[in-house]
């Protein structure tokens, strides 16, 4: 399924590269795993059975430079909508973490974007739960389109606020 140099999106760690496999005996059994090494924090090893469906089912192909241009092409048009209910947003918004999905992580990147500075006109702050969901969300997009693009992570919401500002001065 994946080898040995393949970069991956795993999980909440974010872009990773497969270093290999290794066979580690664990409870006297003897099991094949994956060496996964994130490539933004060379200090991490993280290690996924081979055999385990719902763990490999978490590694993920990077994008492409062509579905990240894209991605961040569709940014600005994309609809977005905030969720009221404290407990209702967190259980969607861990859904879409755990999910993967970028479009669905970058419209709610968006989503609490704009309502921060709704908050931010009403004198009020981000309630703390969502200012560590955008900072999960926006550290896995980030690094991914870093990495996709060559560029260091920050250099990457700069990056999005220019093309979103050509777009609009396209459009006027």
């Amino acid at each position: 399924m994946f080898n040995e140099g393949d970069t991956v999106i795993y999980g909440m760690q974010g872009v990773c590269r497969i270093e290999g496999k290794e066979i580690r005996a664990v409870r006297g059994q003897y099991i094949e795993y994956y060496i996964l090494k994130p490539v933004f924090d060379q200090d991490s090893t993280i290690y996924v059975p081979s055999k385990s469906e719902k763990l490999t089912a978490k590694m993920r192909p990077v994008m492409d430079r062509k579905e990240v241009e894209e991605l961040i092409s569709l940014m600005p048009d994309e609809k977005t909508s905030w969720i009221e209910d404290d407990n209702e947003r967190k259980t969607v918004f861990q859904n879409i973490l755990s999910n993967g999905d970028r479009t669905e992580i970058m419209k709610m990147i968006k989503s609490i974007f704009l309502h921060r500075i709704k908050q931010e006109e009403r004198g009020k702050r981000l309630h703390q739960v969502d200012e560590v969901v955008l900072d999960r969300a926006e550290r896995l997009l980030y690094e991914e389109f870093a990495y996709v693009l060559n560029i260091d992570p920050k250099e990457v919401l700069p990056l999005i606020s220019s093309r979103i500002g050509e777009k609009r001065t396209v459009q006027l």
